[in-house]
């Protein structure tokens, strides 16, 4: 088996693959790892299963170096690390290759390993983002843009009289209170920057047909209203790095 580590600034997302697939998964908060203290949860997770190698992608530099320990800790060694230099299953058109996040990357592992070229992520986290595969293959940029959660937070932050809501599918699209009104702009008006970055990303690429794949938290809500969208994969990023696990033996 194979542990797989996506290291997220709230939490990160483990799971363990074999030679096919992603199986059990767990999330961890981000803190725990920074702080040193996540191997007895990771142990946990683990059970008496025999790993044989780790692959990790992270996006936050303080805490990649104690889950490296962490790894080393279960296994003898450290985990192999997705960057431009370890990246295989797609190439890259990129100005500073460095800068892109490893969980983007890994996200145009799997959906061009899956769904072929050219073809888009869209990723449903704090923030909303967007990976795009050309249709060489390549890894050749995005979009990215605030999360749902985020806009809703920052309405309810900085608006002495509007609530914080809690968002799911709105009865109308007339909101009859405040939190209907917010629930409404949120929803559908979110929907609409998705599918308008999409129409505009399927002109861009000058295709017609542009395999869209969600994953992230909202993803599969999400995708309830937007034809555009091809598929839901919740474990994208976890599947990206067994495939880089793969391509590396």
């Amino acid at each position: 088996m194979i542990l797989l580590l996506d290291i997220g600034n709230t939490h990160t997302h483990i799971g363990l693959a074999d030679g096919e697939a992603v199986g059990r998964t767990r999330d961890l908060p981000t803190a725990r790892v920074r702080s040193g203290d996540g191997l007895a949860l990771v142990r946990s997770f683990l059970g008496k299963r025999k790993i044989e190698g780790a692959v990790m992608a992270s996006v936050v530099p303080d805490a990649t170096g104690p889950a490296q320990e962490m790894v080393t800790g279960l296994i003898g060694r450290p985990a192999l690390q997705l960057t431009p230099a370890t990246l295989r299953g797609v190439s890259l058109d990129y100005p500073r290759p460095n800068t892109i996040g490893q969980d983007r990357l890994a996200n145009a592992i799997a959906v061009h390993r899956h769904f072929g070229a050219p073809s888009v992520v869209v990723d449903f986290g704090t923030a909303v983002t967007f990976d795009v595969v050309s249709r060489e293959g390549a890894y050749v940029g995005g979009i990215i843009a605030p999360g749902l959660a985020s806009m809703t937070d920052y309405l309810h932050e900085k608006t002495a009289l509007l609530p914080r809501i809690r968002i799911h599918e709105p009865r109308a699209v007339i909101g009859r209170n405040t939190r209907e009104a917010m629930l409404v702009g949120a929803v559908y008006g979110y929907r609409g920057l998705v599918r308008e970055l999409i129409r505009e990303l399927r002109s861009e690429l000058k295709v017609r047909r542009l395999p869209v794949v969600a994953t992230g938290g909202y993803a599969a809500f999400m995708a309830e209203g937007l034809p555009e969208i091809t598929a839901v994969r919740p474990n994208l990023t976890l599947e990206g790095l067994r495939i880089l696990w793969e391509l590396h033996r």
